[in-house]
Parts: C-alpha cells; sequence; structure tokens
C-alpha cells in the first residue's frame, strides 16, 4: 500500500507474515484452518481495516521519482518486510540502507536549497551593488518640473481672476462710496433746509397766550393795524411771483417729460415733440427758475434750451444719438443721467410752503450737475463734427481728384457735364464744412488736403501708354465726337494679356478708380495671381458695368444732339468706325470675316456714303445682325438673337440710338467673353510659371523703389511679438520648450489670420506689401468676419432668452439674417425689427422677452457698424472665431489639416458659432490658398526678414518686446495721416 498516512511500522505490520518457528506457542484462537492458511492471507476486523485503509478520495497519486516512497531503499525495505519472518538479517540491513538513503537525500535536497539561496543573494547583492541604468530619475525630474510649470500657468491664471475681481470689487466699492456721498449731501441738504425752517419758525413772534374767548369789549378795542402801500405792494408781488413760479411748474410737470416716457416713445415721435415750439418755451421758463440760463441773446439761449433736452433724448434713445459706445459716450451718459437725476429731486421739493422756490443749495447741484453734462456734451459733439468735417474735406479730395483725371481724358463735352457735376457737390460740401468749422478753418483745411493728394498722385503717363483704342488714335477726324467715346471704350483682352498694363503700386485710390473704368481686363500681374488662388478664375464685368453703360449711354445722348444739330455724318463715320475697332479686335488678321468687316465699315467708304446721302442705317443694322450670331458663344445666342431682332426693325432716330447703345452694350459683353476665352486656354501656362513671374515683377519693383519692405518688416515683426508673447506665457519660469517656440510658418500664419480676422476696415497701412494683391480679398474677409459674429451674438443672445441648447443650430435663421445683413447693419433704420420679426417668426417668445432682444439687437448692430466691438459676448465670439481659424491655417501637414477640418462644426458649436461651417471654411479655405501661394512668391523675403530677427539672440526677443509699442504708434499714425 502506498498510504502516506501509515507509517514505516505499521506498513511492516500489516504485511508482515507469521514466522515458520514451531518455538513460538500458539494462542488456541489464533490457529488458522487449513484454507486459511493454504491462502497466505486474512481479513483484518474492521476496526483494523478501516484504520490502515481509507477511503480513495483521500489518498494521493504517486509522488514524484525523486520521493522517498519511490526510492531504491524504500522499495527495499517493502521488499524485506514481507519476508520479514524469513530473514531478519536481510530485513535489518535494508531498514539501514533505507535510513542512510533517507539522509542522503535530505542532505542533497538541504544542499540544493543552500545554494539556491546563495545563488539568490548573491543576485540580490549584485543588483543592489550596480547602479540602475533607467531613468527613473529623469523621469521624476521632469514631472516635477512639469509639475510646477502647470501650478506656474495656474498661479498665473489665477492671478490674472484675482486681479480681475479685485478691479471689479474696486469699482463696485467706489460706485457705492459716490452713492452713499450723494445720498449723504442730499439728506445733509435736507437736513440744513429742516434746520433753516427751524430757525425761520423760531424768530418769528408768537402770539401771547390769553384767554380763549376775550371779553366783548377787548375784541371792540382790538383793531387791526393798518398796512402801509410799500407793504401792500410787496405782498401782492410776493404773491405774484409765487403764482407765476407755480404756473412754471405746472406747465412742465403737464408735458409729462421723464427717461421712462422718452424710452418708450420712438425716436421720431419724441425728437418731433422736444423740438416743439411749447416744449422749447416751457423748458426756457423752468431752466430760467433754476438759473440754468444766464444767456441774453434768444439764438444762444435756444442752443442752451435745446442741449438740455438732448439730455432725456441721450438717456432715452442711446443707439440713434451716439454714433458707437465708447468710454466718451458713456461718461456722456452718465452725466446726462446725473443732470436729470439732480433736476427732478430739485424740482420735487418746489411747493406751497417754499413759494416754490428753489433752494440755493438745490440750484448749486442742478448748475454742477447741468455744467459737468455741458462740458461733457461740448466735448462729443466736437468729436463727431471733427470727424464729419474729415470725412466731409475727404470727399472734397476726392471729388478734386476726380476732375483732374477726367478733364485732361474726355473731350469737352464730356469733360462739361462732369465739372458741373463735380463743382455742385463740391459747392454743397462746402457750404457743410464752413458751417461746422468756420469760413476760415474750412478753406485751410481744403487747401492743405488738396495740396496733398494733387503731390501725391502718381505722373501722367505718356501719350503713347494712355488706354485708347489705335483706331480713335489715328482717326482722320481728329476733334470729331469719337474722341468723346474713347474714354469709354475698353481694351480687349488679347491686347491686355500681351501688354504689361499694370497700375502704379503708388498709384492713389481714385487714379485706380478711374483706370478700372477703361478696362475690364486686369493687369498680368493680377490675373497671374487670382489664377494660381482660383484656377476656374473668368473677369467679372460687373464692378465696372454701370459706368461703362452711363458713359455708353452719355455718347449715344451726344449723337443724338449731334443729329439734331446737323453733325449727323461725322457721328456716324465716328460710330462705325469705333464698332468697326471693336469687332476686329475679336477675330485673327487674315479671317474671312476679318475681311469683311474691314471693308464693309471703311471709314474712307461710309464717309462717301454720308456725303452723298447713300448711307442707310437700316442696311448697317441689318449687316450687324446677320455677323453678330456668328461672333458670339454659344450661351451669347438668346441675347444676340433678341438684338438682331431689333435691329432689323424700323424706327426712329432715338429709337436708333438706342439700338446703339444695346449694340455697344453686346459687343462690350462679346469682348469680356473672348478675353475670357484667351485667359482659359492660356490658364494652364500661366499657373505654371505664377510663382515665378511675381517673383520677378516684386524684385524689380523693389530695384526699381516703387516699393519697399517697410510694411512687410512691421507686419512680420508684430506676428513674431504675439507668438513669442504666447510662447513666454507657456513657460513662466523662462525656460523656453523647443516645442513651443514659434516657428516661421506659425508666425505667417499668425500675422495672416490677424490680418484678415480683424474689424474693419482694412487700412493701407496694415496691408503688408507682399499682400497688396490680397487686398480686397482680405477686406472682404474681415467683414464677413464682423458678420459671422454678429449674427452669432444676436443668436447667441436669443437661445439664453428662450432658455435653448446654445449648441443647437439655427441654420435658417442664420443664412435669413446672413441675406438681410448682405447690404449694412444699420442703413435701414427697421432692419433690428426685421430680424427680431425673423426670430420671432420661427420661435415664440413673450413681450418683454422680445423687447429685451429688440434691444440687444440694435446695440450688437450699432457696434458691429461702427466697426467697435465693445459687447462682451462679441468681443469672446469674435476671438474664438479668430482662434479656430488660426489653428486651421497654420496646420503644416495634410494630417492636421484633415484632423482640424474634421473637428471644424464640433469646434465651431463649442465656440457659439454652430450655424457658420460652411462660412468660416470658405475663410479658412481663402486664407490657406493665400498663404500658399504668397510663401512659394515672395518666400525669400520672408525668410531673410525671420533670419535677421534670429540674428538678433536674446536682444532681440527683447527689443522685438519693447518695440511693440512703437509698431502700434506707427500704425495708429500711419492710420491718421491716411
Amino acid at each position: 500500500m502506498d498510504d502516506p498516512s501509515f507509517s514505516d511500522s505499521e506498513f511492516e505490520l500489516a504485511h508482515a507474515q507469521p514466522p515458520p518457528n514451531d518455538d513460538i506457542p500458539e494462542e488456541p484462537d489464533m490457529i488458522l484452518s487449513d484454507d486459511a492458511a493454504n491462502s497466505g492471507t486474512f481479513a483484518p476486523p474492521p476496526r483494523i481495516a478501516a484504520r490502515f485503509y481509507r477511503a480513495a478520495n483521500n489518498r494521493r497519486m504517486s509522488s514524484a521519482a525523486s520521493s522517498r516512497r519511490n526510492s531504491l531503499s524504500s522499495t527495499h525495505s517493502h521488499t524485506s518486510n514481507r519476508s520479514f519472518r524469513g530473514n531478519c538479517q536481510s530485513t535489518h540491513v535494508a531498514q539501514h540502507l533505507r535510513r542512510a538513503s533517507i539522509l542522503e537525500s535530505r542532505k542533497a535536497r538541504l544542499a540544493d536549497r543552500a545554494a539556491h539561496a546563495e545563488q539568490v543573494r548573491l543576485r540580490a547583492a549584485l543588483a543592489k551593488a550596480t547602479s540602475r541604468s533607467t531613468n527613473r530619475e529623469e523621469r521624476a525630474l521632469a514631472a516635477k518640473q512639469a509639475r510646477e510649470r502647470h501650478l506656474a500657468q495656474v498661479a498665473a491664471a489665477c492671478a490674472e481672476e484675482v486681479r480681475r475681481a479685485k478691479k471689479v470689487a474696486e469699482e463696485n466699492k467706489e460706485r457705492k462710496a459716490a452713492e452713499e456721498r450723494r445720498y449723504r449731501q442730499e439728506m445733509d441738504e435736507k437736513l440744513a433746509e429742516a434746520e433753516k425752517r427751524r430757525m425761520e419758525y423760531q424768530r418769528n413772534s408768537r402770539r401771547p397766550r390769553t384767554a380763549s374767548s376775550p371779553p366783548a369789549d377787548v375784541k371792540k378795542i382790538a383793531q387791526r393795524p393798518a398796512v402801509s402801500s410799500e407793504d401792500a405792494a410787496k405782498r401782492i408781488q410776493t404773491a405774484w411771483r409765487a403764482r407765476t413760479r407755480k404756473n412754471i411748474v405746472d406747465a412742465w410737470l403737464e408735458l409729462g417729460l421723464s427717461i421712462d416716457k422718452v424710452h418708450d416713445t420712438s425716436f421720431e415721435k419724441i425728437a418731433a415733440l422736444l423740438a416743439a415750439e411749447k416744449v422749447l418755451s416751457t423748458t426756457e421758463k423752468i431752466m430760467t427758475l433754476f438759473e440754468l440760463i444766464s444767456e441774453t441773446e434768444p439764438s444762444a439761449r435756444s442752443i442752451t434750451v435745446r442741449s438740455f433736452l438732448s439730455s432725456y433724448l441721450i438717456l432715452g434713445h442711446p443707439a440713434q444719438v451716439l454714433s458707437q459706445d465708447g468710454d466718451q459716450e458713456q461718461d456722456l451718459i452718465q452725466k446726462a443721467k446725473d443732470l436729470i437725476i439732480q433736476f427732478e429731486a430739485a424740482l420735487g421739493k418746489l411747493t406751497t410752503f417754499n413759494y416754490y422756490t428753489p433752494s440755493r443749495t438745490r440750484i448749486e447741484t442742478v448748475s454742477l450737475a447741468y455744467g459737468a453734462f455741458m462740458t461733457a456734451f461740448s466735448d462729443w459733439k466736437a468729436r463727431d463734427s471733427s470727424r464729419l468735417i474729415e470725412t466731409m474735406v475727404a470727399s472734397f479730395v476726392s471729388l478734386d481728384a476726380i476732375w483732374q483725371n477726367v478733364k485732361d481724358d474726355t473731350v469737352d463735352e464730356v469733360a462739361v457735364e462732369y465739372k458741373h457735376g463735380i463743382r455742385d457737390n463740391q459747392a454743397i460740401l462746402l457750404s457743410k464744412i464752413k458751417k461746422l468749422a468756420g469760413p476760415e478753418r474750412a478753406l485751410s483745411l481744403i487747401r492743405k488736403a488738396i495740396r496733398e493728394s494733387r503731390k501725391s498722385r502718381p505722373r501722367k503717363r505718356p501719350a503713347g501708354e494712355v488706354a485708347r483704342p489705335r483706331v480713335a488714335i489715328d482717326s482722320p477726324t481728329s476733334g470729331s465726337p469719337i474722341s468723346d467715346e474713347d474714354a469709354a471704350i475698353q481694351t480687349e483682352a488679347a491686347s491686355q494679356l500681351q501688354q504689361a498694363n499694370e497700375a502704379p503700386q503708388n498709384e492713389g485710390h481714385q487714379a485706380q478708380s478711374l483706370s478700372k473704368v477703361f478696362t475690364v481686363v486686369p493687369g498680368n500681374r493680377v490675373l497671374v495671381h487670382e489664377l494660381s488662388i482660383d484656377k476656374e478664375f473668368r473677369i467679372d464685368a460687373s464692378p465696372t458695368a454701370d459706368l461703362r453703360d452711363a458713359l455708353n449711354r452719355e455718347l449715344c445722348n451726344a449723337m443724338l444732339r449731334g443729329f439734331e444739330n446737323g453733325e449727323g455724318a461725322v457721328w456716324t463715320v465716328a460710330m462705325a468706325e469705333n464698332i468697326r475697332g471693336k469687332l476686329l479686335r475679336l477675330l485673327k488678321p487674315g479671317n474671312s470675316m476679318h475681311t469683311l468687316i474691314s471693308e464693309t465699315l471703311d471709314p474712307e467708304l461710309i464717309s462717301r456714303q454720308c456725303s452723298q446721302d447713300m448711307f442707310s442705317y437700316e442696311k448697317f443694322f441689318h449687316f450687324i445682325a446677320n455677323i453678330l450670331p456668328k461672333l458670339c458663344a454659344p450661351f451669347r445666342d438668346a441675347e444676340v438673337k433678341a438684338l438682331a431682332d431689333d435691329l432689323q426693325e424700323e424706327g426712329s432716330l432715338p429709337e436708333m440710338t438706342e439700338k446703339l447703345f444695346r449694340l455697344l452694350h453686346i459687343i462690350d459683353l462679346l469682348s469680356i467673353d473672348y478675353s475670357n476665352f484667351l485667359l482659359m486656354n492660356a490658364a494652364p501656362t500661366l499657373i505654371k510659371e505664377a510663382s515665378g513671374y511675381e517673383q520677378r515683377m516684386f524684385t524689380q519693383d523693389l530695384e526699381e523703389g516703387k516699393i519697399t519692405l517697410a510694411r512687410t518688416q512691421r507686419w512680420w515683426r508684430s506676428a513674431a511679438v504675439n507668438m513669442h508673447t504666447e510662447a513666454d506665457r507657456r513657460d513662466p519660469w523662462s525656460q523656453p520648450t523647443p516645442l513651443n517656440r514659434p516657428t516661421p510658418q506659425k508666425i505667417y500664419a499668425r500675422g495672416l489670420v490677424d490680418l484678415a480676422i480683424s474689424t474693419p476696415p482694412l487700412r493701407d497701412s496694415e496691408v503688408p506689401e507682399t499682400l497688396e494683391l490680397d487686398k480686397e480679398r482680405l477686406s472682404r474677409i474681415r467683414d464677413e468676419s464682423l458678420r459671422i459674429t454678429t449674427i452669432g451674438g444676436i443668436l447667441l443672445t436669443a437661445k439664453n432668452l428662450l432658455k435653448r441648447d446654445v449648441r443647437s443650430q439655427w441654420k435658417n435663421e442664420a443664412s435669413r439674417m446672413w441675406e438681410v445683413l448682405k447690404d449694412g447693419y444699420l442703413k435701414d433704420p427697421a432692419t433690428p425689427s426685421k430680424i427680431s420679426s425673423l426670430l420671432e417668426s420661427s420661435h415664440a417668445m413673450p413681450p418683454s422677452t422680445r423687447a429685451q432682444l429688440l434691444s440687444t439687437i440694435t446695440r450688437l448692430l450699432t457696434q458691429a457698424e461702427a466697426g467697435k466691438l465693445q459687447d462682451p459676448v462679441m468681443k469672446v465670439l469674435f476671438q474664438r472665431l479668430k482662434t479656430h481659424i488660426f489653428n486651421r491655417v497654420s496646420a503644416s501637414s495634410s494630417g492636421e489639416r484633415v484632423k482640424a477640418a474634421s473637428t471644424a462644426t464640433e469646434g465651431l458649436a463649442t465656440a457659439g458659432l454652430p450655424e457658420f461651417t460652411t462660412q468660416v471654411g470658405d475663410i479658412c479655405d481663402q486664407l490657406t490658398k493665400v498663404s500658399d501661394v504668397d510663401r512659394r512668391a515672395h518666400g525669400k523675403w520672408y525668410e531673410e526678414i525671420a533670419e535677421e530677427l534670429e540674428r538678433l539672440g536674446a536682444e532681440g526677443q527683447d527689443l522685438i518686446r519693447t518695440s511693440s509699442a512703437e509698431s502700434t504708434a506707427e500704425t495708429a499714425s500711419s492710420s491718421s495721416s491716411e
């Protein structure tokens, strides 16, 4: 048996056989039967069996080969035990061997364990002695530094919040202290008046105390003393003056003027009420009562009265009265509020007991408040009038610049009409400027502005460079009315693409505007730049279509007057020659159509026909109607067919000139189509050579001195200052981290976003020379970003008032508001009401919420119109929009751009602008294209500027930070000079 619960002695006893020795006595009950003796085995009693034979589940399987039970000595002992009775000597030897084997195995196991423990000890000692090669200490140190840096950032942010909280607390404390002082002053005044009344009461003689019913004889004796005539007159005058003052106060109270009434009444009605003669006369009387009017001249008194009434208008309708919401306007509103409060408080103290006479303290208080208000009102009015004067002077100078450009480039008749129109407008502006600034100052300002404008005008181009058709220059009828039309003939696309007709970079705004009238095809550099940004760019005639149609209309009217004056032959030859030249520019020389038009519309032939009275306009229009369908593009077939049908109809002389006007309009459209066709064919080559061409042209302008890099350097330096400032804020311990330091690409992206995402207008001094061609695009992006912020602020306010989720998208309302605000914010006074009705039609709201929302809309639109964001919601939304666009534009790799675009919707929803995903995406795409094209064309100049700043080192960074104020001052000074 292999049961481990058995001991060796028990095992031997269980398997022991009775020795075959007859000397051992036997018990009678131990004598076995023959069957039992023959079998050699016997069954033990149950109690013994239960002790030696355990249950099967308690027995374990045989141990390993190295176990004591399976050892050789154990096997030998087990075998020897069976034959114990037969061989005692062998049994003893086996036990000895088994014991020795067990001891040896135990010694071996102990030795193995000791060796293993020694190896473990040696390995532990070796590991402890060897220095660890891990960077655990370095990581712990880095984690400690990061924790300290994070704590420093948190401390800086908390310090900023504490500073703001302290500032707000100080402002509240000052406001409460001011209110407390005012209340204390009013209480002192009340106490003084009470003391004054008490003293007067004590000074009056009191009737002596007598019996309640004096004797009858006393009544007969006592008589009332006689009153002198002087005392009677004084009493009458006092009563009359008190009655007069009471009537003045009652008349003022009947008007019912109060801040609440002015606020609840519309601006137009309250303005008409305050201008009424009754209100003006009553106000003048009540102001005289409080000694607020000291002038004797009627005009001065009227101005004083109107200024006083304007305080009610300012408090009731500040958005309509004040042009913007700045510090000066807020101060003016506060001064007007103080004046009205003091005035109404003093007015409430006028009663019968004081004969409607204000006390000296009240008069002094109202006078001080009135003086403070008039000072603030005068300052505000002077500033607004100065701005208005500057605007009108600029308009006057612009008209003069137009006249200087038009007078030599047009014929006498057109020039005379221009002259009359310009002079009439200048006369109106001059009268307004004189009224505001005075005659002498007005003339001085206008002379100075005109002198500077004419000095800044570029030199006049030679005659060969003037944008006129050659057919007009070579016309045999020099001095004929065809020279009138030269100013309006557009240069065709073929010649424009072959000639470099770019306007100088230093050309003034008015000169550029006039040059656009003469041609709709931009210069080569502009064409190449626009194609680089948009491969599908095409020339658009809409910006100058109205002006060109007006000039063509003027030509047709002049031709009609020429026919009435007997100059029909000259006008016919000139107009036919003009149309011939325009049509020939659409064809290549040698073409059959080119030959047909040149021979049919030959000027000499038409001149002879006119001299012989053989020229027929019916045949002329019939010929034009036949060839126009062969020259137009397929999508012009409907317009050309309609014109051809009208040309073949007979009509009078006015109808003939109308046909000529429509013919000139269609030929202009055909010329633009031909220019776009040439541009489409040349686009692949132009795009391929765009960056090199722009770089060469920019280098040429730099070498010729037309432009400098001053604005570009200032722009780059400002962007670098902003980026380094943000990096220093992220590293408060002045330990620059390479990951946080700005790269040239990040600096460029920051400068581009700061230039594009800002409040309009975009000034010339802000645009670097390298981005001059993108000026209109950047200005348009500014307008769109401001419109996005304005609409977002309105929608966010509406959602908060209606307790809606700010992340919900009101796309329909946003798109409708986008269309409403396309033409301006407050050009239509009903715009706030339209937007409020638009929101109310989609979302029901109570009257109080509607009124509050309308007030907010008016305030936000007023700020957007002025281009100054004072509202906190507008500021936060605009900054979030700017940060979002910067993160997308500054993405360098394609992965970053994809990630930024994929999370754009979520980011805009978090920023409070979930409705403008499409508009913001278009802005980001435009800025990204502008960035790529600009850096390919002007990258080497940006690298030079960046290297120059990097060479400054640590001192250069300090210089950059200290020069930020200088760059801001330069920008402000240049803006004011412009």
